[in-house]
């Protein structure tokens, strides 16, 4: 039908024209949405900031038949996460790579309710300050790469499946490797590194909550090379994330 009622997060906005807006949307029904907000950039609009970044909108899309962008006729916020996470420069920068990540790994028009979901969640937790802001991240970063088909290993070897927490770690074979397994350039993290990205994909944020800071940041790092390497380039906004 060429109108349909969704749920979204607004992903990004791009100014078009002198009052109009392309906005970006995740939603749960149809994956990633680009739609025009007519004249949402005058005082006037009755969407108001309902269309900006971080928001979880209940939205109206007019699809025009044969166009690449469609057209918002309705939105109610459902959650304003915006408002709490500029406030708060570590979970917005973090947010900001979220959106971007979320935005990467799906496709216009293709369902992705997993990816939905979990950026709905991300952003919930990111905004209740309950896990540090880093932590956060590389979990989303991780669970979305998972997904996306593309599941580091931590413990067994990704290679030969070798089981065991093993010492080193290659890009391009998929995490964890054994030291027969292993290829030239690969690194080898701290143990307590590699365990706790294994408690961030899985979920266990005890274990998370305890790790120590120079364990955080080594495995912020292989989070981001390792997203890099199947995205094929970085993510823009994690030059601003605080590590």
């Amino acid at each position: 039908m060429p109108l349909h009622r969704d749920e979204g997060v607004v992903l990004r906005t791009r100014n078009l024209g002198e009052a109009d807006r392309i906005i970006t949307f995740l939603t749960r029904d149809r994956g990633r949405v680009r739609a025009v907000a007519k004249g949402v950039r005058r005082t006037s609009s009755k969407f108001g900031s309902r269309l900006e970044p971080f928001t979880f909108v209940d939205v109206q899309i007019f699809e025009k038949q044969g166009r690449d962008l469609h057209l918002v006729t309705q939105a109610e916020t459902l959650a304003a996460y915006g408002g709490t996470l500029v406030s708060d420069y570590p979970a917005y920068t973090a947010g900001q790579a979220m959106l971007e990540a979320a935005e990467r790994l799906s496709e216009d028009d293709v369902p992705a309710v997993q990816q939905y979901l979990l950026l709905l969640g991300g952003l919930r937790t990111l905004a209740s300050g309950e896990h540090a802001a880093g932590l956060v991240l590389d979990a989303f970063l991780l669970r979305s790469l998972a997904v996306a088909g593309y599941a580091p290993s931590f413990e067994d070897c990704a290679r030969c499946g070798d089981p065991g927490g093993h010492r080193f770690f290659n890009l391009p074979a998929g995490g964890a490797v054994c030291s027969d397994c292993k290829p030239s350039g690969s690194v080898a993290p701290a143990r307590e590194t590699l365990a706790l990205l294994g408690a961030l994909l899985a979920g266990d944020w005890g274990a998370a909550d305890a790790s120590a800071d120079k364990h955080r940041r080594e495995g912020s790092g292989l989070v981001a090379a390792y997203l890099q390497w199947h995205l094929e380039r970085g993510l823009r906004s994690l030059r601003l994330v605080e590590r």
